[in-house]
């Protein structure tokens, strides 16, 4: 028995060792040989889930998840969690993980500060942005079920994990949403009983009592109010025009909101219809909304979309120094203009989607030379305007 518990400390040791050295070979080498529980506290009272965490580490944690590591134990001298660890390691990957095994978003340190807020204090807004938006798949999941008279559930099953990935993102641009809805199986063409569940999932968030989320609710509003614009988009559509429908809709609904407004300021439109979406909010006596409507009715207010996504993902300090997509607002996109180079894009349909307002003020008379490594970080403009002249008419 004591050499069996000899052998078991060794092992601890060794896999503590593993996870401070980041060697995921010999981590998996040690855990697969370790028969004991993975709960196991070192010497401070961490977890070796803890310690993955704020490694940062994400292959690691999911080894220990699947291995049966209890999320939300410890003894930790402040109190942080694993969740806590993820947060201040800046992986929002690891965090999502963490998540859906349960960890608790609201669970404080001693110094009663969530795992969040230790984000926002170190800057890992992103990773504040994957808490905050964290919704268990579970609330999606219930309206795929009937409730006491129905025949039918509000939502089919096959829509669960796509509508619950809609709602998990961060970036709430609308025309990164109406991409996403482009782009994840099934919601564009049933965005009609999607658009009714998020309004469910509005109300119930705002009945809950005391464990109210305002911005939760107003989010399930938001993304609500822009499937409603595209649904109703895609039922203007002629029947006819089967072939690139998806691809049309998307284009119309982007190019409603992009378009310059009569002082040539692009946002001018897409401020109305974000203003018009938080009009429409329904709780009208709830402080969010009672903010938002101070921030969008002051002296000197700023754009719509600065609130709702202020709202909704917290304030971040040091924006200026971002780059974001000119089309969708996506951080760090990978691409430039290859003209100008002033604008950046995440890729070649973010840049078609906008070359309708940047075709005016792009740079045509560059003549800067691209390299070769330059150019694959290049969007080429002659090339994309011939393909617009194929696809649409300006």
């Amino acid at each position: 028995m004591e050499a069996k518990k000899e052998e078991n400390s060794t092992q601890e040791k060794t896999l503590f060792d593993a996870i401070a050295q980041e060697d995921l070979t010999e981590f998996k080498n040690i855990l697969a040989q370790y028969k004991g529980s993975v709960d196991m506290l070192d010497e401070n009272g961490m977890t070796a889930l803890q310690h993955a965490a704020y490694k940062g580490n994400k292959d690691m944690v999911q080894l220990l998840l699947d291995r049966g590591a209890d999320v939300n134990t410890g003894q930790h001298e402040y109190n942080y969690t694993a969740l806590h660890f993820g947060a201040l390691s800046g992986n929002s990957e690891v965090c999502k993980l963490l998540l859906d095994a349960g960890a608790k978003p609201t669970a404080t340190n001693t110094v009663g500060r969530s795992a969040a807020q230790m984000a926002a204090f170190v800057g890992n807004h992103h990773t504040v942005a994957t808490i905050n938006n964290f919704v268990p798949r579970s609330e999606i999941a219930y309206y795929s079920v009937p409730q006491g008279q129905q025949s039918e559930p509000h939502l089919p099953a096959f829509l669960v994990d796509p509508l619950h990935k809609f709602v998990l993102g961060v970036n709430v641009h609308p025309v990164r949403l109406a991409l996403n809805i482009q782009h994840i199986p099934g919601l564009l063409e049933n965005a009609d009983k999607c658009s009714k569940v998020l309004e469910m999932l509005c109300k119930k968030e705002m009945t809950r009592g005391g464990d109210t989320n305002e911005v939760m609710a107003f989010k399930y509003h938001y993304l609500s109010y822009v499937l409603r614009e595209i649904h109703n988009i895609k039922d203007k559509k002629p029947s006819s025009d089967k072939e690139d429908k998806k691809h049309d809709i998307v284009e119309v609904f982007s190019k409603k909101l992009l378009k310059p407004g009569k002082d040539g300021v692009s946002l001018d439109l897409m401020d109305t219809f974000l203003k018009d979406c938080v009009r429409e909010f329904p709780y009208r006596e709830c402080t969010t909304f009672h903010q938002m409507v101070s921030s969008l009715t002051s002296k000197d207010p700023p754009p719509a979309l600065t609130v709702i996504n202020c709202t909704i993902n917290g304030q971040r300090g040091f924006v200026d120094a971002i780059p974001y997509c000119s089309t969708c607002g996506e951080e760090k996109p990978a691409k430039k203009c290859s003209k100008c180079k002033s604008v950046q894009y995440c890729d070649r349909e973010c840049q078609r989607l906008h070359w309708f307002v940047h075709k005016k003020a792009c740079n045509r008379e560059s003549s800067a030379p691209t390299s070769t490594a330059t150019g694959k970080a290049n969007i080429d403009v002659q090339e994309l305007s011939s393909e617009l002249q194929n696809l649409v008419a300006g």
